[in-house]
């Protein structure tokens, strides 16, 4: 009999359960305080990407369900739990060769087919071949990346709320006074300093984290690299100039249904944390060019903050509809709770002030 203490999802809610797991051969039970689950089988387990030292598994007919070890697995254990892939999904099936072969025909029909197609074809694309091209495109972002004891705690907290199950492979704050945030290939984010300071609460900074996690659920970042660049980097792999490779990932833009389900996505996600979705409407009414246009006159608006708002709307479409969907899913008279403290808050906001060592601005060497 196996006997463990993993940490477990179900699938329902953001409750990160510890149950004990028993089981042999044949399958396993979760059992904890008041309640058990199972029988599940071994073979429907599907192993996923986990921190150094962990495991991480999903369930193939259960969304959301998952099922962690953060200690050593013994060895009657191991012998049962799956192997991840090697190249993932169809690679391993039919074999490499094959499957660049196949690959390569749908750049050829990427041609003819237009824009749709990378929306079709950017599932197909084995997720270990993305976070390999995303961790040689991006690395530590020039070391910009910026760190500090309690600021690093502030993250954690945050993606601990916002992000429960990670999604996201790394979530940092670049010391970049940009008013913005990116999904990056490989299932990166980052928000930049200038977006952290200027943020008026840790909501705001939650719910812009909670868009760009929904561009990294439904694969938008790779999907829109197909559009601009063509299949190329991803089949061919990356020049030697990744500097204007990663530039070029930046300038990019989502089409308005991928940005409206990121939106929804977000909301989603609020929801589950219990968070409110007004700071982030309150965002988005700052960040209306026409509202700015309106009000500059009055000095309502002032340079820096018309600055702020071409900053964002570089790299977003208008903030006037995105601040109506929001708003209309405050639940009124419901009771939210903070997405983190306000110490925390704190620390997250000042971390890049804090943090020396964090190289600082923006230009094309920052990939080198």
């Amino acid at each position: 009999m196996i006997e463990v203490h993993p940490w477990h999802f179900d699938g329902r809610n953001a409750t990160r359960w510890k149950p004990v797991l028993k089981g042999d051969i044949g399958g396993f039970r979760l059992i904890g305080e008041g309640w058990e689950s199972g029988p599940w089988h071994w073979s429907d387990l599907v192993a996923m990407d986990a921190p150094e030292g962990q495991r991480l598994y999903g369930h193939r007919h259960e969304h959301g369900w998952r099922l962690g070890f953060a200690e050593d697995i013994p060895a009657e254990l191991d012998s049962l739990l799956p192997r991840r892939p090697r190249y993932g999904g169809i690679i391993d099936r039919i074999g490499l060769l094959r499957a660049s072969v196949l690959l390569a025909s749908g750049a050829a029909l990427l041609i003819f087919v237009g824009v749709k197609a990378p929306g079709w074809l950017a599932p197909y694309i084995p997720q270990s071949w993305e976070d390999n091209m995303g961790d040689a495109m991006v690395g530590n972002f020039g070391g910009r990346y910026c760190h500090t004891q309690a600021g690093d705690l502030a993250v954690k907290a945050l993606v601990q709320k916002v992000d429960p199950e990670r999604r996201a492979r790394s979530i940092e704050v670049a010391n970049v006074d940009m008013v913005n945030a990116v999904a990056l290939p490989g299932r990166r984010i980052i928000l930049f300093r200038g977006l952290v300071e200027k943020a008026n609460s840790p909501d705001e900074v939650a719910g812009i984290l909670g868009h760009e996690l929904g561009h990294v659920r439904h694969r938008d970042t790779l999907t829109a690299m197909m559009r601009q660049m063509g299949l190329s980097v991803i089949l061919g792999g990356l020049s030697g100039d990744m500097a204007n490779q990663l530039n070029g990932v930046m300038a990019m833009s989502y089409s308005r249904e991928a940005e409206h389900e990121a939106d929804l996505a977000a909301l989603d996600t609020m929801k589950v944390a219990n968070i409110s979705p007004a700071a982030t409407a309150d965002f988005f009414r700052r960040m209306d060019v026409k509202d700015a246009k309106r009000n500059s006159g009055k000095d309502v608006h002032s340079a820096a903050e018309i600055s702020d708002i071409a900053e964002w709307m570089s790299s977003h479409p208008s903030s006037e509809s995105r601040y109506s969907l929001f708003t209309k899913s405050v639940r009124r008279g419901h009771s939210y709770s903070p997405s983190i403290g306000e110490a925390d808050w704190r620390a997250l906001q000042n971390m890049c002030a804090q943090d020396r060592k964090a190289a600082s601005g923006w230009n094309s060497a920052l990939a080198k």
